[in-house]
């Protein structure tokens, strides 16, 4: 067997507890032996200033380099008022810049999200689907994720305990390995 394809799983999230945080890390669990999940935040990572662009910060640059180094990218994220959190648009903006070399560039690109509520965070799911053409890869249309009602899905250690939703992300990561190797043929 080949190497597993890397894949940057970016969290929109920063809360050390948070519901996106503990889903990347349950589909780095889920994932088939193709595929090697890093999951990442948006930690420390400079506000994108285009008076910058000249000489970035190294956070820029670090964050810039793993996602070329990857193979694809998954971005799990909350809805906070109907759009993706604020420090999710910060790193996009950082990665896809200089204009025209958007470090997302060819990379197949996958969207989760997820809400304690009903409606699964759809709404921030359409926000990264309306950013990322133009400066990401090619995003995996199916199957759309929506986590909904996510709160009583994991432990107090973090660990998906709702097997209902173990199904669900099985399904997913098992689509998007096939989705990364038949983009990288």
């Amino acid at each position: 067997m080949s190497s597993p394809h890397h894949v940057l799983v970016i969290v929109g999230s920063l809360r050390k507890e948070s519901f996106s945080l503990k889903i990347a890390n349950a589909l780095a669990k889920l994932a088939p032996p193709t595929l090697k999940l890093e999951v990442v935040t948006p930690h420390g990572i400079s506000f994108f200033n285009q008076d910058l662009e000249a000489n970035p910060p190294a956070d820029w640059l670090a964050f810039r380099e793993k996602i070329q180094k990857s193979d694809g990218v998954i971005f799990v994220t909350p809805e906070y008022n109907r759009a993706i959190p604020g420090v999710l648009k910060n790193a996009i903006d950082v990665a896809s810049r200089p204009y025209g070399k958007s470090s997302f560039l060819g990379k197949p690109t996958g969207i989760v999200s997820n809400s304690p509520g009903p409606l699964g965070g759809v709404n921030a799911a359409k926000s990264l689907q309306n950013i990322l053409p133009g400066i990401s890869g090619t995003i995996m249309g199916q199957p759309e994720t929506y986590l909904n009602a996510v709160g009583d899905a994991f432990d107090e250690k973090g660990n998906l305990t709702k097997e209902s939703l173990q199904k669900v992300l099985q399904q997913y990561i098992d689509a998007f390995a096939a989705f990364v190797q038949k983009q990288s043929a």
